[in-house]
């Protein structure tokens, strides 16, 4: 287990949270900018201790990548769990972690995260693959966007922008969508990365993706999320929107 992981999760809280299925979601909407109305929501995985307090999904995930078959059974519980309570008349957007969708071990049509996803409707969900900082996971997502297109199930790239990850072309030019990282907000007076910026999402535009801005808190953020020209937001502006499910 790594120091930050260390610091941050004792391994007694890890194997409760594990052990008893301390679960959660919370499922984020996505608002339209032309309309402001809610288009969609994020199903973001959530942890509980013993005292029902929250444990951070980073350092859960961090730990768990030590136990690709924990991973991978904690991850497909999250995903069930998130498919069962979402909202059947929204588009649902679901993060997928690469290691775990390969721990199982299976061949790709016999996934059982492809299956769930199958089993729940394709046309109504959008798979979110994390942005990282190793080829190998660039070359995981590929091979998993193909699985995906094969059964008409949209992806999106996630944390695009984010400053500890690495952007994979052939990874961007495949994807339907487009998810800026909230570091877009941060640095929105660097003229130089706004630059960057535009042309990402002229690109998606171009190429008949759509784009979303993560981490809207305010109302300026929102006006900044305009004079890019994106096309929806998300973030804690929202949050009376939220929906949450307990364990």
């Amino acid at each position: 287990m790594n120091a930050q992981v260390q610091q941050g999760l004792s391994t007694k809280t890890l194997f409760e949270v594990v052990e008893a299925g301390r679960f959660g979601v919370e499922y984020q909407p996505i608002i339209s900018l032309d309309s402001g109305e809610t288009f969609g929501f994020e199903a973001l995985s959530r942890f509980y201790d013993a005292k029902g307090a929250s444990v951070r999904p980073d350092y859960v995930y961090a730990a768990l990548h030590e136990s690709p078959m924990t991973l991978f059974q904690v991850e497909f519980a999250q995903k069930q769990l998130q498919l069962e309570h979402a909202d059947r008349d929204a588009l649902l957007f679901v993060n997928l972690d690469q290691d775990a969708f390969y721990a199982c071990q299976r061949d790709t049509l016999n996934n059982p995260f492809i299956n769930a996803i199958r089993q729940y409707g394709h046309h109504r969900v959008v798979v979110e693959l994390i942005e990282n900082s190793e080829i190998n996971d660039a070359l995981k997502s590929l091979s998993m966007i193909a699985a995906f297109a094969a059964m008409d199930v949209p992806t999106a790239l996630d944390d695009l922008c984010n400053p500890q990850s690495l952007m994979s072309i052939p990874v961007m030019q495949l994807v339907e969508w487009i998810k800026l990282d909230k570091h877009v907000l941060k640095v929105r007076h660097d003229e130089r990365m706004m630059l960057f910026v535009r042309k990402l999402i002229e690109f998606a535009h171009q190429t008949d993706k759509k784009v979303i801005l993560e981490g809207v808190e305010t109302q300026e953020d929102l006006a900044f999320a305009q004079i890019l020209d994106v096309d929806y937001v998300q973030g804690f502006l929202f949050r009376e929107r939220f929906v949450q499910v307990m364990p």
